[in-house]
């Protein structure tokens, strides 16, 4: 069947909804980096220490980023069966609702469940927000859709940290946080009840398909180098934005948070605005200086403006926001990078398949990673600046990665069948 194309109002509805559903995802993900040590002195009481603070703090975020793996291969594969916008809509009241309940959190235990179940949410609502855009939209430019969407994650952090600042959160006021992040379930239920569905997905819901090939081809000797290297690629920028990057925010917290409680939101601030830049500039920046260069010279600059962040400068110098930001941009060009030319590394065949696989494979990895960067800071006696700086090393390893791709999959000419 022939997709009957919605109106520009249907589409504009479309875009706005899934940018939307994106801007909270992106509350989401800056929520615990902001909260986490005030939650942990409020709920550890007389057993807190900075120390078992910024264990908890990699704890939360590991508990969420297992759960956004999960819940992208679970609510991705939703949106295939049941269509783009209901998976988006139950996407959005899953990380709405688990969030709202964080309000009620009477243990760190609870909490750490918790924030395992809104990944879920969070991981669902990229893939099935992504697929709805691209093909309502699809006479748009794939970098520009890609720009868009992934500049409305970071926008979310960006907003949040401007609320953080109007209203600090400290161990006795940090609950009404987690009612801000229960908010956008009112977008879910309309999300479910009105937003037009992909046209696409309506058309070739009836067909009969070929089944979907299996994913142990991918590790089948034509394929294999390709699915390793890409999982790499892709678990290089997410590893060290989530084990690296994020130490940053409670590093300003306990420096700054007794004299100066808005400046963990500053920091996150800073940090968020270069992040929407770069992330809707990575694709535009790649397609121009060439997929391989631009993703050597983005693991470059990520890496010394990480350990600059860490080493040179430090929360209430007058240069650490300026470092911030800059780490913020150049860090997140890879995400722009990644949504275009992930893909394309794989054959059409199995191209959904591969890119799928390989991204959330990166999330498994990010979740181990900041596992272990916990351990790392309790081992180095809760050293903010060395566990930061030691964890920015692994940035420097796209630098090896990008060569390990082979040129057919990294200039995007494999066989198209």
């Amino acid at each position: 069947m022939t997709p009957t194309p919605l109106s520009l109002g249907a589409r504009v509805a479309v875009l706005v909804a899934a940018s939307l559903g994106l801007i909270f995802d992106g509350i989401e993900l800056g929520l615990m980096p902001v909260a986490s040590l005030s939650v942990s002195k409020s709920l550890l009481g007389d057993a807190y220490t900075p120390t078992s603070g910024g264990d908890w703090f990699a704890r939360f975020t590991a508990a969420l980023m297992l759960g956004a793996a999960i819940g992208g291969i679970i609510l991705g594969n939703l949106g295939d069966r049941i269509g783009r916008s209901r998976a988006m809509g139950i996407s959005i009241l899953c990380y709405s609702v688990f969030a709202l309940l964080g309000a009620w959190a009477r243990t760190q235990e609870e909490m750490l469940a918790l924030r395992f179940l809104v990944g879920l949410g969070v991981g669902g609502v990229w893939p099935n927000g992504m697929a709805l855009v691209s093909e309502c939209w699809s006479t748009a430019s794939r970098p520009f859709v890609s720009g868009v969407m992934s500049a409305g994650l970071n926008a979310g952090i960006l907003l949040l940290s401007q609320m953080v600042r109007i209203w600090p959160v400290t161990p006795d006021s940090w609950r009404w946080l987690f009612y801000v992040g229960g908010g956008p379930a009112i977008l879910g239920v309309l999300v479910l009840v009105a937003l037009p569905e992909s046209p696409t997905w309506l058309a070739n819901r009836h067909t009969t398909k070929k089944p979907a090939p299996p994913i142990r081809e991918l590790f089948q000797a034509e394929l294999l180098r390709i699915t390793v290297t890409a999982i790499l690629i892709a678990s290089i920028p997410l590893v060290g934005a989530w084990a690296a990057s994020k130490w940053m925010i409670p590093w300003s917290d306990k420096v700054a948070g007794a004299s100066q409680p808005g400046y963990k939101a500053a920091t996150q601030g800073w940090w968020a605005l270069g992040a929407t830049l770069g992330s809707f500039m990575g694709a535009q920046i790649a397609s121009w200086m060439g997929r391989r260069i631009s993703y050597l010279l983005i693991s470059i600059g990520t890496t010394l403006l990480t350990i600059a962040m860490f080493q040179w400068t430090s929360p209430l110098q007058p240069s650490f926001h300026p470092v911030v930001f800059a780490q913020g941009f150049v860090a997140t060009l890879f995400f722009g990078w990644l949504a275009v030319f992930l893909p394309q590394m794989f054959p059409t065949r199995i191209r959904a398949t591969g890119s799928g696989l390989a991204f959330n494979s990166g999330r498994f990895a990010t979740a181990a990673g900041i596992f272990l960067a916990g351990s790392l800071f309790t081992r180095l006696g809760g050293s903010y600046p060395q566990v930061g700086t030691i964890c920015s090393l692994i940035y420097g390893l796209g630098v090896l990665a990008i060569w390990l791709v082979p040129d057919e999959a990294v200039e995007g000419t494999q066989t198209v069948t």
